[in-house]
């Protein structure tokens, strides 16, 4: 608890010192987004359709999110409008990935930890897996909205549609980049695990915690692959009627 603390004053003193104000909204926002995965799971846990939940609390997520990190709104309308539209077509492309990847629930691995406990909890495993899978995916969609519509905003007019696409380019590579080692590094100790037992390749890859954090990873891949185009579609056809006007 003394290091939870610790860490998190000096968070505190160093989104202040460095950010101002605007890190002081942004650490807001982390703590309105957090008491708000909090209260999801309470929601969850009392019988309410994950799904659903995760739809309803995914809005207003991505809505904190992108409206708390920058007062500028020709940054803001297009880059929440933009991450609307990826969570709209994401949605019905997680439901049916997990669907097919059957990788809800447990896995063996995890049954001495369970032994004892009932996983009867009445809350389908599947609908908790396509929840968690999309609200996982919101800071990814988030930050490519923000980034691409920030650039495209201080780029307007100076720069070709080449200059514009080499910014795409670079915002996926390093998202990319950020989703595949926050996945390794959360899963080093399985990858040792692994290695120690001499699982054979083919285990690996149909083993249920892997495929399904690896299929949550290639989700928020996408969606930020997604993202880039259609911010820069927003905010394009933002500026035109601007120009009209």
């Amino acid at each position: 608890m003394n290091s939870i603390l610790a860490l998190g004053l000096l968070l505190l003193v160093m989104m202040l010192v460095i950010g101002g104000k605007q890190g002081l909204a942004n650490l807001f926002a982390l703590i309105v987004n957090a008491l708000l995965m909090i209260l999801v799971v309470i929601l969850m846990a009392s019988g309410f359709n994950p799904i659903i939940l995760a739809v309803i609390f995914g809005l207003i997520i991505l809505a904190s999110t992108i409206f708390l990190s920058t007062n500028h709104m020709e940054v803001v309308g297009p880059a929440f409008v933009s991450a609307l539209l990826i969570m709209v077509l994401l949605t019905g492309g997680v439901i049916m990935t997990m669907t097919l990847g059957q990788t809800a629930g447990f896995g063996l691995e995890s049954s001495e930890s369970l032994e004892g406990f009932s996983i009867y909890i009445g809350i389908s495993f599947h609908h908790i897996l396509i929840a968690a899978t999309l609200l996982s995916t919101l800071g990814a969609i988030a930050e490519a909205s923000v980034s691409v519509a920030v650039g495209m905003n201080e780029i307007k007019g100076q720069t070709s549609d080449i200059g514009i696409k080499q910014m795409g380019h670079e915002i996926i590579g390093t998202a990319l980049n950020t989703l595949f080692f926050g996945f390794f590094g959360g899963f080093s100790s399985l990858f040792i695990w692994f290695a120690s037992l001499r699982y054979p390749f083919s285990q690996i890859i149909n083993n249920k915690i892997f495929v399904g954090q690896l299929l949550q990873v290639l989700i928020s891949a996408i969606a930020v692959v997604l993202t880039v185009p259609m911010t820069t579609c927003v905010v394009t056809t933002r500026h035109a009627h601007q120009r009209k006007k």
